[in-house]
C-alpha cells in the first residue's frame, strides 16, 4: 500500500489562508445576521410602542366619550364635584319649603302641595323610573328624600311634549308619572323645592334638574332609588 503523498508547504499555506478567510467571512455573516435581528427587534419594539400609545390614546378618548354619553343629563362638573346637584343659583318660579326628613308613617297622607315636595312619607320608597299611571304620593316623597326628582305631567300632555321632557331628564334618580289635578301641565318636585312650567321647552326644566337632582340638601342623597316599590304602570 502506497503512502499518502506529502502536501506541499505552499498548498498548506493556501489552505490555511482559505480557512481563515472563510472563518472571517462566516464571522462577518454572523455579525451581519445578528445586526439585522437587532434592527428587526428594535423596529418591532418601536412599532409596538407607537401602537400602544395610539391605542392608549383611543382608549382615553373612548372613556371620555363614554363618560360624556353616560353622564346624567342636566348635571355639570360643579354639581359632580359637589356630590350631585345643589347649585346655589336661584331659578325663577321655584317654590321652596322646609320639611324635615325621616318621618315614616303608615296610611294615606294629606299633603299641602300638589304634588307633595316633602314631609311625612311611607317607609318604602318608590322605585325611580317612568310610569304610565299615577304613583302613590307617600312612596314618591320617600324617593325625594333620597335625592330624586319627581316630574309629574298632566295626563293630557301631548306625546311630543312628553318626548321633549324625557330628553331633558337623567336616566337615574328620576320619577316621571302622570298626575291628576296639577296646577300646570308639568310640575317638577325635589325635596323642599318645586317648579311649575307650561311646556317642555321651558329652559328652567334643565336648570331645576341641575340644581336639585341628587342635591346635598335632600335628607338622604344617594340612598337607593331601586329595590323599593314598583307601582302599577312602571315602564322602565
Amino acid at each position: 500500500m502506497s503512502a499518502t503523498p506529502p502536501v506541499p508547504p505552499k498548498a498548506k499555506q493556501q489552505a490555511t489562508k482559505q480557512t481563515t478567510k472563510q472563518q472571517r467571512a462566516a464571522e462577518r455573516q454572523r455579525q451581519l445576521e445578528e445586526f439585522k435581528r437587532r434592527e428587526a427587534r428594535s423596529k418591532r419594539n418601536r412599532r409596538i410602542l407607537v401602537w400602544a400609545g395610539a391605542v392608549g390614546g383611543l382608549v382615553a378618548v373612548g372613556l371620555l366619550v363614554t363618560a360624556i354619553v353616560l353622564a346624567p343629563k342636566g348635571t355639570n362638573a360643579d354639581a359632580a364635584a359637589d356630590g350631585g346637584g345643589g347649585a346655589s343659583g336661584a331659578i325663577e318660579g321655584v317654590q321652596t319649603f322646609s320639611y324635615q326628613g325621616g318621618a315614616h308613617v303608615e296610611g294615606p297622607i294629606d299633603y299641602t302641595e300638589t304634588p307633595p315636595a316633602g314631609g311625612e312619607h311611607n317607609q318604602v320608597w318608590l322605585n325611580c323610573g317612568v310610569y304610565s299611571q299615577p304613583v302613590p304620593n307617600e312612596n314618591a316623597v320617600h324617593s325625594l328624600e333620597h335625592g330624586a326628582v319627581w316630574v309629574t305631567v298632566d295626563p293630557s300632555l301631548p306625546a311630543d311634549e312628553l318626548g321633549k321632557l324625557t330628553a331633558e331628564l337623567p336616566t337615574t334618580y328620576v320619577v316621571l308619572s302622570p298626575y291628576e289635578g296639577l296646577p300646570s301641565p308639568i310640575v317638577l318636585s325635589a325635596w323642599n323645592a318645586q317648579l311649575q312650567v307650561e311646556d317642555a321647552s321651558d329652559p328652567r326644566i334643565a336648570q331645576f334638574v341641575e340644581q336639585y337632582w341628587q342635591s346635598q340638601n335632600a335628607p338622604e342623597p344617594g340612598a337607593p332609588c331601586s329595590g323599593g316599590l314598583d307601582a302599577p304602570g312602571k315602564l322602565s
